[in-house]
């Protein structure tokens, strides 16, 4: 019998062939098989897999495959994300319709997609810029709208007076348009948002979810829930009509109301409402040109920490009453502050907030202390840093004396409640979502706008709003909605009158929020999906991507699923039961990849050389998947050969097999080493550790072709026939094409993937002998055999029978012995 020679590009080709023919992995809604949704973050479309990508979805498939090999009904789908500003940049630079180029390269990513060798189940594929998805995408933000979820206010955004349109934070560079390269305004504007605030207390909750710490403390971090006391500082300032004063309260949230009579200055952001009406005659020159200054800086810029950055303000000439203390407090404004963070106003706390401390540096603003600590003396003159909150409470009339605790902070709020000058609160560093885009290529917002009857939704039997193919891109960047005619001119839904259309598009983020949810149920043009299929399908068991989504798309995601829910549209608490976070692969010189630095890895051209089998193994085998690691082409050579060492002991074995079955003396390792191999792979795929799964089939056919050499007869063994067709299925999930045509090629007829995952007998994983070994006074001086399971005497009375051990003790008693039963380790200390 001649042996076949491995070829990775035929083979690969042929099965992916044959897969897709069988839809081998579409998954069926009535399957009796417990379901598990196993999901991976879907790609933008830029045209090009890169080998993130590869690392990504890898795992992913790995997992999926293992877990439908374990009897589960894995649905494992896939599609595109595909909505977004770099179709529209390169619309206008290569002069493409962004549809055409979106379109495009997703057909070559289909491409690229299967060369992976992946179980995507492409039944359900999703494509959020195509109508049959963006029609759902409006029909869920009517419904958002309907429960006062999704409103229009202004709201504060980066415009460049020279495009004339609205950039996102990413489009200005150094406080200028990327574009043109004019200086950027912030201006206040009609936008849309939607209502996640309302959520904030349940997104803090994570029952039932299994997580990573770090991208829960991350969200915890975003909501920023904060118990404390809104007080509200007192000023009188002229009526808007011009008649007399009207006094006003200005509310500030504060965690510390216990610091109240440390105030020493009152801060309020540039945008607040109230500060030209409290601006000085004398002070309104310097207060316009510090306003004009900010227009042009960034949120991003102005919520910097950055030391550098030196602090800077404008103080407006009056005073706001401290209605604790009764002082009057001089009001400033200062970039520092923000309208959309809190109430847009801050008490000024010097000795106590580094922040104040550093504001109040900059301008000569006096420092009170109201802490001190009994073995410190603060001098608001002399500190160098403002002073945490320690010792007792000073300065501050009747509440002297009181130590530093929640008690006092109760005490102070029960009096700020008293005297009627504000109340305990809890305040949330969340703010409600801006979803507003003003650009052409996404879902278009349905609404219209009628004099008579202001913003109105389009009725859901008008949907979808459909976006327009052919557009025209103004060299400004302007929303090319403006410009067509057919899309902009419309009729009142109520009326009938003439109205325009919102030209604004929704934040992809809407698109991604909820395509988890459509894959369930994708052809139904009649509902975004049945109660049925989410019933049978939802929640997602295992989501994998990566952790800088955890602020955006993942909490997104969490609040359309709890809304929903909310509206009756879904039964489930939370979208994504398991979270897991992949690693990163970096170039060869350990760096981040990128162009600029030449260190780019190629999928394609990797894949020409080895095969998709080789890349899928060496990419899952660099290290631990939650870490990745640098690529190196020497390693992926090391697994190309463990390939062929695989398709070489196949190969033989089928061959030595016509010769008939005999016993051999070696079959029983053989069996030993099954049942240890089937336990270790079991184990690690279970947690992911491909790595290291990898690691002990390397060592699993090492050990196999070991007792070949010692016995040749064993591979006609069916003991040892038995551990190669385990091989091959513990193989499977990492290297699928590979171990399909070795299956097929040994007889079998249903496809690898389709079998059962093989059990294991632990009696069988345990070794008759292992090597203890001795330290003695931390140096290794002994391996003895013996068998496993020593208690801690026997062990001791075996190590120190051992002549080397007696002599690196030299004669002298032990005065320790350590016995670490689980490492087969023992320690002598002499």
């Amino acid at each position: 019998m001649a042996r076949s020679k491995y070829s990775p590009t035929e083979i690969e080709k042929k099965w992916q062939t044959q897969w897709a023919a069988n839809d081998l992995y579409a998954a069926r809604d009535d399957d009796p098989r417990p379901k598990y949704y196993n999901l991976v973050m879907f790609p933008y479309p830029s045209g090009e897999l890169h080998i993130g990508h590869w690392y990504n979805y890898t795992g992913a498939d790995i997992f999926g495959r293992f877990m439908r090999m374990r009897g589960f009904n894995v649905m494992q789908p896939i599609g595109f994300d595909a909505f977004g500003l770099p179709a529209e940049n390169a619309a206008i630079k290569n002069n493409i319709q962004p549809r055409t180029w979106t379109l495009d390269n997703i057909a070559r990513m289909r491409t690229q997609l299967r060369t992976l060798g992946a179980g995507w189940d492409w039944t359900r594929e999703v494509v959020t810029c195509l109508p049959d998805y963006y029609t759902w995408t409006q029909w869920l933000f009517l419904q958002f709208y309907k429960h006062g979820l999704a409103y229009r206010t202004k709201a504060p955004a980066n415009w460049c007076p020279t495009c004339n349109t609205t950039l996102a934070n990413e489009q200005v560079i150094n406080g200028t348009c990327e574009r043109c390269h004019s200086v950027v305004e912030r201006r206040e504007i009609d936008q849309w948002l939607m209502r996640i605030t309302k959520y904030a207390d349940e997104l803090l909750r994570y029952d039932g979810m299994d997580w990573p710490e770090k991208t829960r403390l991350m969200q915890t971090n975003w909501i920023g829930r904060s118990e404390g006391a809104e007080v509200r500082f007192t000023v009188d300032v002229p009526k808007t009509n011009g008649d007399g004063n009207e006094h006003v309260e200005i509310p500030v949230f504060t965690t510390r109301p216990d610091t109240i009579y440390g105030v020493t200055f009152f801060l309020l952001a540039p945008e607040h409402p109230l500060v030209e009406r409290l601006t000085a005659p004398e002070q309104r020159e310097a207060v316009a040109a510090y306003l004009e200054r900010v227009s042009h800086e960034t949120e991003i810029e102005r919520l910097t920490t950055d030391e550098a950055r030196p602090k800077t303000g404008v103080p407006l000439g009056t005073s706001v009453t401290n209605p604790v203390s009764g002082e009057q407090i001089p009001v400033w404004i200062a970039d520092y502050v923000l309208m959309g963070f809190g109430t847009g106003a801050v008490m000024g706390v010097p000795a106590h907030d580094q922040r104040d401390f550093e504001f109040a540096r900059a301008f000569g603003i006096p420092i009170r202390v109201v802490y001190q600590d009994e073995n410190d003396s603060l001098d608001g003159a002399t500190m160098t840093e403002a002073a945490t909150h320690v010792g007792h409470v000073v300065n501050s009339g009747r509440f002297d004396g009181l130590p530093d605790s929640p008690e006092t902070i109760r005490q102070f709020i029960e009096h700020i409640e008293q005297i009627g000058a504000g109340e305990a609160t809890v305040n949330y560093r969340l703010r409600d979502w801006l979803i507003s885009r003003q650009r052409y290529w996404g879902a278009p917002i349905p609404v219209v706008y009628c004099e008579e009857h202001g913003a109105v939704p389009v009725p859901e039997d008008q949907l979808p709003v459909v976006l327009p193919d052919e557009v025209e891109f103004k060299p400004t960047g302007e929303s090319p909605l403006r410009y067509v005619p057919e899309f902009l001119n419309t009729t009142c839904p109520r009326c009938g009158k003439p109205a325009t259309r919102e030209t604004d598009t929704m934040d992809t983020f809407i698109c991604s929020s909820w395509y988890f949810l459509r894959y369930a149920d994708p052809d139904d043009a009649q509902q975004p999906w049945s109660a049925e299929t989410i019933a049978k399908w939802l929640p997602v068991d295992m989501y994998i991507g990566g952790p800088e989504h955890a602020t955006m798309h993942l909490l997104y995601a969490r609040f359309f699923v709890k809304a929903l829910r909310d509206m009756g549209l879904l039964n489930i608490d939370e979208p994504f039961t398991r979270l897991y976070h992949q690693g990163m692969v970096l170039g060869p010189d350990g760096q981040k990849m990128s162009k600029s630095r030449g260190n780019v890895i190629a999928p394609d051209d990797v894949v020409g050389r080895y095969g998709a089998d080789a890349v899928r193994c060496y990419l899952m085998f660099m290290g631990p998947f939650d870490q990745g690691g640098p690529w190196n082409n020497q390693s992926i050579e090391g697994v190309a050969r463990f390939l062929n060492r695989v398709w070489a002991l196949l190969t033989e074995t089928m061959e030595a097999q016509t010769d008939g079955v005999v016993q051999s003396t070696h079959g029983a390792a053989a069996e030993r080493l099954r049942h240890k191999a089937i336990a270790r792979v079991t184990a690690d795929f279970r947690e992911l550790r491909f790595n290291t799964a990898l690691a002990g089939l390397m060592e699993y056919v090492n050990n196999l072709n070991h007792l070949r050499e010692e016995e040749p007869s064993v591979a006609r063994d069916e003991r040892f026939v038995a551990a190669v067709d385990e091989l091959l299925v513990l193989l499977a999930p990492m290297a699928p094409h590979l171990t399909e045509e070795l299956w097929h090629q040994r007889g079998r007829v249903e496809s690898i993937h389709t079998q059962s995952w093989p059990e294991f007998d632990p009696a069988l994983t345990v070794d008759d002998i292992v090597t203890l070994v001795v330290q003695v006074n931390g140096k290794v001086r002994e391996k003895l055999e013996v068998a496993p399971g020593l208690s801690d005497e026997q062990a001791r009375e075996l190590v120190l029978a051992s002549p080397k051990v007696q002599s690196a003790l030299d004669g002298r008693p032990p005065k320790k012995f350590i016995y670490v039963r689980e490492r087969n380790l023992a320690n002598v200390v002499g």
